[in-house]
């Protein structure tokens, strides 16, 4: 062992001992129904909401994408990178989520760490909300602004901590629509409300909610007629649309600005042709099929009223995302390897992804999973959640 790496194992035993160790294991498949060892098993743990990843018309598209263009854009998107495809595809973004302009990062974790630097710095202050995702604390990190975090979804906190805020320099908030880990919901119009009242910028991460929410799948900025409201709506074509890739929806001045300004954009290599197809022929299907959220939602709601009537806390969620709370790490992994023994795919959240003593299992509903298939993991996991003496809410 190399000495100057012995202090690796040390810390890699704290976390087995903590029950935080992970690994990165290789699936032999995607999708709501997975073949692993010789079983099938029911995936609960894939953000391909839509079931798109495996569409006739994503993969036709990615396909002819891939062959007319190549397998790379070959270089940044301000030096040779950028492609009638890229071109298209912020225009089809901008349309579908009402706003004058988008511009396409690599990832979803790109396009928050290029748009908060360059939206604040330092002498800045940025308010986040305390359950925000990892990549906008990053994001945050990356700007130098002072970080203040307010309660989760608590208005009043944020109204409070942005009146103290009597310095100069810009001020900007930043929350999801959809929390990927709890499924709770933003309230948007208050913090919108506040927001504009204080004279601060909003950005809000609608990665788990773009193609789920809102008309034709535009998002919940969209479904509460908040376009106005909102400075940023970022969202990802690698959850719903089931591809990859990041993206900004902005003012045309806006956007202006992050080509020149966002780092995360201007030094990476622009997106493949083959994720922009992919992407395209994803809105392609949302066009086709523009009640495919709703379905998804309303799938969502019945299987988390099942889970909720056993007694199991589902947290605030109203989203397809259904966690079902724990609280000890041990017992979150029982818990999971129990289901798998009965055929779900369901992986334990641990922190750092959630806070400490909030470990839990979740569970993304997807339109992969027919109403009858959602019933019978319904019975599944109560049983099992009391077979594991899971307490009830």
């Amino acid at each position: 062992m190399d000495l100057r790496e012995r202090w690796l194992e040390d810390e890699l035993e704290k976390l087995r001992q903590q029950h935080l160790y992970r690994e990165a294991r290789a699936w032999p498949e995607t999708g709501g129904r997975v073949r692993v060892d010789g079983r099938a098993l029911l995936n609960f743990s894939s953000n391909d909401y839509l079931d798109l990843a495996h569409h006739p018309t994503v993969l036709a598209a990615a396909e002819h994408a891939l062959r007319a263009g190549g397998a790379g854009a070959t270089a940044s998107r301000l030096v040779v990178g950028t492609l009638p495809l890229h071109e298209e595809l912020e225009a089809r973004l901008a349309r579908l989520k009402g706003c004058p302009a988008a511009l396409v990062f690599g990832s979803g974790y790109l396009a928050n760490a290029g748009t908060v630097p360059a939206l604040a710095g330092r002498g800045d202050t940025i308010f986040a909300d305390r359950l925000a995702h990892a990549s906008l604390v990053d994001a945050v990190l990356l700007s130098r602004a002072e970080l203040l975090r307010f309660r989760h979804n608590d208005v009043g906190h944020l109204d409070e901590l942005l009146s103290k805020c009597t310095g100069g320099g810009r001020k900007l908030v930043v929350t999801e629509s959809v929390f990927s880990m709890d499924g709770d919901l933003a309230p948007l119009p208050e913090l919108a409300a506040v927001a504009g009242r204080h004279g601060a910028l909003l950005l809000v991460d609608e990665a788990h909610a773009t193609g789920v929410f809102g008309p034709g799948g535009g998002g919940v900025i969209r479904e509460l007629g908040l376009e106005s409201a909102v400075n940023v709506s970022m969202g990802t074509l690698s959850k719903a649309l089931g591809g990859y890739g990041g993206f900004v929806a902005v003012s045309a001045r806006l956007r202006e600005w992050l080509i020149n300004r966002a780092r995360a954009f201007i030094f990476s290599t622009a997106l493949p042709p083959a994720m922009l197809g992919a992407a395209l022929g994803a809105l392609d299907v949302l066009e086709q099929q523009p009640g495919a959220g709703a379905e998804l939602l309303r799938r969502a709601a019945a299987f988390r009223q099942k889970l909720q009537a056993a007694g199991l806390d589902t947290m605030a969620s109203a989203s397809q995302i259904i966690p079902i709370l724990v609280g000890d790490n041990a017992r979150a992994l029982a818990l999971a390897a129990r289901l798998r023994a009965q055929g779900l795919l369901v992986v334990a959240i641990r922190p750092p992804t959630v806070p400490a003593g909030s470990a839990r299992l979740r569970l993304s509903v997807t339109l992969a999973h027919t109403t009858a298939e959602l019933d019978r993991a319904a019975e599944l996991i109560v049983a099992a959640a009391r077979e594991e003496a899971l307490p009830n809410k």
